[in-house]
């Protein structure tokens, strides 16, 4: 026998042949894997690790016990801007970031990503989830540095059971529950490249709502008892609780599920694995007493867990209590795995490798800033500085409960004076002006934004145009509050309209079709699509008028969030547009019936 083998390339060799050859055994001198899991509304304290007793989290955990823990790691308040914090390792309002809808989650063209930078350097890349910053080409995922894409482009999804989602462009119909499908095809593209380096990204759905779970995972904490509280425990809502976490525990046997599988193929030792999640906890539940939830800047809206583990470089179970935050993601994994930035703006990231591996030596101080609809706070290694300019001692008192302003001028002058900064250097003088009015910052709210949407790309010529991203007109409303995952109602006249602001790439001939819901009694009208000087016309028929889903809620959907249903489609026919900026915008011509239709999406195919 020759003894245990080493893994040089991707192949393994007895070590004794190595030895012969008078070569060193290397841990690895494969590139490594990278694996991202990127929960979604988790908080801090909603994983055994940080101290939950009432949920089980093992294989998350497992990945702060065989690497390291990020003792005090800062996100955003809200989802779209900690994931392009996390793609480019930069603040999210300097790559164009400004909500979570209407097109404002986009991220500038000119932004390169993590993704990028693996792909350039011969990694096969996939992302299977909510991706969240941007919808239509360019800024879909796959042309992010993403081969391969399966989830929801938007942030809010309305159904989790059955979904239908998006493959490579498609719509297509999926059967389960939502996080174990999108785990299923992120298994298949580990299957399909294991023997060659991959970027596996898993951005899950959960546990944001709505509050929907499997049965067998409500099942457990249907009933159970909530001893640990939300630091303002008259606020807790036990039920979405429980739901929250029973989403956790399913989350939770999907990252086992990844885990197993790389170790199935012998990856586990020589991939890199990181969890975190993008913001604080979507409703008021335990946080170990910090102030704050998901859309504040307070502690408890913006510290995360974040596990980092590769065997075959990094300590296990060490944790690092240097302040960081989804800005250092890029930079870091990108230098564990050896591979060259693609881009060149100015970073606000850092490398954290040296904290990771114990390399001693000083490490900078730093600040970490926290933004959203206009507020800051300020982090520190020992302070925050929250958005009324009131100084907590964050070692003292985490909980934010004594502000300490008054007893030091010195520090709170120093960091109210570093908001001022940070808050030109992202925004410019103009918002600046605005802020000290008192005014919000323009792109918090559900305003369309005004960037127009590309159309008509030939190496991806589907362009979807959901409700989300349209502005309705006259009577036209949208299904709910939260634009993300809703369709446009109340069309009932011919002053009614939507419409979609575009920039037509390539002008060519175009296949038009619409999703839609239609009272068998209503069909019938005529709807015209117009751009420009082009115009398309058609019938809104057959009728089809299916119930509201009553299967994808746990519990009552909040307030706001669209009751979704089966959506039929129709084609309407081919449309030739020229190239320029214009309104897309659909109207009635007649209306036979008492109203035109609801619609959920109109696609835009350039056909060769």
């Amino acid at each position: 026998m020759l003894g245990p083998g080493v893994k040089l390339g991707r192949m393994i060799f007895p070590k004794l042949f190595l030895l012969t050859l008078g070569l060193a055994l290397p841990v690895f001198a494969a590139s490594p894997n990278v694996v991202v899991f990127l929960a979604d509304d988790a908080g801090w304290g909603d994983y055994s690790q940080s101290g939950n007793t009432q949920v089980a989290t093992p294989n998350i955990d497992s990945i702060a016990k065989g690497g390291v823990s990020m003792d005090r790691f800062y996100v955003c308040p809200v989802c779209s801007p900690t994931r392009a914090e996390f793609l480019t390792g930069r603040y999210h309002p300097r790559g164009g970031v400004r909500g979570v809808s209407t097109g404002q989650e986009r991220l500038d063209l000119g932004e390169k990503t993590i993704a990028d930078a693996f792909k350039e350097a011969g990694y096969a890349t996939g992302a299977f989830g909510k991706w969240h910053n941007g919808s239509q080409w360019p800024y879909h995922p796959m042309a992010r540095g993403f081969d391969e894409y399966i989830g929801h482009t938007s942030g809010h999804w309305g159904e989790y059971f059955d979904a239908p989602l998006e493959e490579n462009g498609r719509m297509i119909k999926t059967q389960g529950y939502i996080v174990d499908v999108c785990t299923d095809r992120a298994l298949s593209f580990i299957d399909k490249n294991k023997a060659k380096p991959f970027l596996c990204y898993i951005p899950f759905t959960t546990p944001h709502s709505p509050w929907a779970a499997p049965e067998k995972d409500w099942q457990r904490f249907k009933d159970k008892p909530i001893t640990q509280r939300a630091t303002v425990e008259a606020n807790e809502v036990l039920d979405e609780t429980r739901c929250a976490l029973a989403m956790l525990e399913n989350q939770d046997k999907n990252v086992g599920r990844v885990l197993a599988k790389l170790k199935q193929h012998g990856l586990d030792e020589n991939t890199i694995i990181v969890y975190f999640s993008d913001n604080g906890p979507n409703s008021n539940r335990w946080t170990g007493g910090m102030k704050g939830k998901k859309g504040t800047t307070d502690e408890g809206g913006v510290r995360s867990v974040c596990y980092l583990r590769w065997p075959a470089k990094l300590p296990a179970g060490h944790s690092v209590r240097q302040i960081s935050g989804a800005i250092d993601l890029m930079p870091t994994v990108i230098s564990l795995a050896g591979v060259k930035r693609v881009g060149d703006k100015p970073l606000d990231g850092r490398d954290l490798t040296p904290l990771l591996m114990k390399q001693g030596g000083e490490w900078p101080e730093r600040l970490i800033f926290s933004t959203w609809a206009g507020n800051v706070s300020v982090r520190s290694q020992t302070h925050r500085l929250d958005n009324a300019g009131q100084l907590f001692d964050m070692i003292a008192d985490p909980g934010q409960t004594t502000p300490i302003q008054d007893k030091e001028p010195a520090l709170s002058a120093k960091l109210t004076d570093a908001v001022k900064a940070w808050r030109l250097e992202m925004y410019g003088p103009e918002a600046l002006k605005l802020i000290a009015k008192g005014a919000k910052k323009k792109g918090a709210g559900n305003a369309v934004d005004p960037r127009p949407i590309p159309v008509g790309y030939r190496e991806f010529p589907i362009t979807m145009l959901p409700a989300r991203d349209g502005e309705p007109r006259g009577g036209v409303k949208r299904s709910s509050g939260a634009p993300n995952c809703s369709y446009f109602v109340n069309w009932t006249s011919q002053e009614d309209s939507m419409v979609w602001l575009l920039d037509v790439h390539t002008a060519g001939q175009y296949e038009v079709t619409v999703d839609y819901t239609c009272k068998l009694p209503d069909a019938g009208s005529t709807i015209e699509l117009s751009f420009q000087d082009a115009r398309l016309t058609g019938k809104v028929a057959p009728g089809w008028d299916p119930p509201l889903y009553t299967n994808q809620d746990t519990l009552p959907r909040p307030d706001g969030e669209s009751q979704m249903k089966e959506f039929r489609t129709l084609k309407l026919g081919e449309m030739k547009l020229p190239a320029g900026k214009g309104p897309l915008k659909l109207r009635a011509l007649e209306i036979p019936g008492q109203s035109v239709m609801d619609v959920r999406r109109v696609t835009l195919t350039l056909l060769p």
